[in-house]
């Protein structure tokens, strides 16, 4: 598989990255063997990075992601760059956003011991919380990488005038934005900071949350436990307006040889300031498409006529925190 550096940490990593949001319950229930099945096929497929979260269930994420690879990081520690993510907190009403000193120190010992490692390689802010310093938060950082704890820092879902802010205590290492077909607003904003300060830029989101899979129909029903049961753009109108768009790039993928998800995945990594994609599966037979994924190369007609077919799309978000 192809690898590249990302951006100022200097680690080396394969294109594809394994992400496990999924294994925290948020997209319903799943079979824990299959979902580790799935992580060692990654792994043997030549992928070495691997995203989870603290808050992906609250430690059962990053619990079923330390069982899964098992030895493989004590094995081959420097081969293996294990990424999680702190900054929320679970409450009695839902979750919410903390990114305080106290809250970031207990929060990297509880995912050293869920993850079973001695070290995280790239620890990143979840959420921008509104209630702390970014300087503060900065600063505890800090000191969890002069501790050992934690090699490299990184923030996910921050925007540019966030980014700068926080890099004037701590320079940002990495940014993990949301980013696919349906949703670029990353394009005009944040990416343009990233490539002048040599930010590492891995996006999460590429197969758009399902839509670019060409799993989905008009029939499709999610399960109550299921965030997207409860989306908007998952339903009505905006629904099937956008699976009409999905039709048409599948009809583009299917002329060139590869699946809609080979396509949104290929499209994401040809922007040049987009290092990795973040792509989870729970089945270990769905694993390999991902990494073939990163050896297609789109060219400049691909690329405008994909732009073309998307003109009729409605864009689509995420869930935050609170939604959740």
């Amino acid at each position: 598989m192809r690898t590249t550096t990302l951006g100022r940490t200097g680690l080396p990593v394969s294109r594809i990255a394994f992400g496990t949001w999924h294994l925290g319950g948020d997209w319903g229930v799943f079979a824990e063997d299959e979902a580790k099945a799935a992580i060692r096929r990654a792994r043997e497929l030549g992928v070495n990075i691997f995203d989870t979260a603290q808050a992906y269930g609250f430690g059962a994420s990053e619990r079923l992601l330390g069982s899964a690879l098992r030895d493989e990081p004590r094995r081959n520690r420097d081969e293996v760059v294990i990424a999680t993510k702190g900054g929320l907190r679970r409450t009695d009403t839902g979750v919410t956003r903390d990114a305080g000193p106290r809250a970031l120190r207990e929060g990297v010992d509880a995912s050293l011991t869920a993850l079973g490692v001695d070290h995280i390689d790239l620890y990143q802010v979840h959420w921008p919380d509104p209630k702390a310093q970014f300087a503060d938060t900065a600063g505890a950082l800090k000191e969890l990488v002069d501790s050992g704890k934690i090699r490299h820092v990184g923030v996910c879902d921050f925007n540019a005038e966030q980014l700068a802010e926080f890099s004037r205590t701590l320079p940002v290492e990495t940014l993990q934005p949301p980013y696919h077909l349906f949703r670029r607003e990353i394009e005009d904003t944040a990416l343009p900071l990233t490539r002048q300060q040599d930010i590492g830029v891995w996006v999460y989101g590429p197969l758009a949350h399902g839509l670019l899979t060409g799993t989905l129909t008009e029939e499709t029903t999610f399960p109550a436990d299921d965030w997207r049961s409860q989306s908007g753009v998952f339903q009505g109108g905006t629904y099937r307006r956008n699976l009409t768009v999905v039709r048409e790039l599948e009809r583009f993928a299917a002329s060139h040889a590869m699946t809609i998800s080979q396509l949104a995945i290929s499209w994401n990594l040809a922007h040049p300031d987009v290092d990795v994609a973040i792509v989870g599966t729970l089945h270990a037979d769905h694993v390999g498409d991902s990494p073939a994924a990163a050896d297609i190369t789109l060219g400049e007609t691909d690329l405008k006529e994909i732009d073309s077919i998307m003109a009729a799309a409605t864009p689509v978000a995420g869930p935050s925190p609170e939604s959740m």
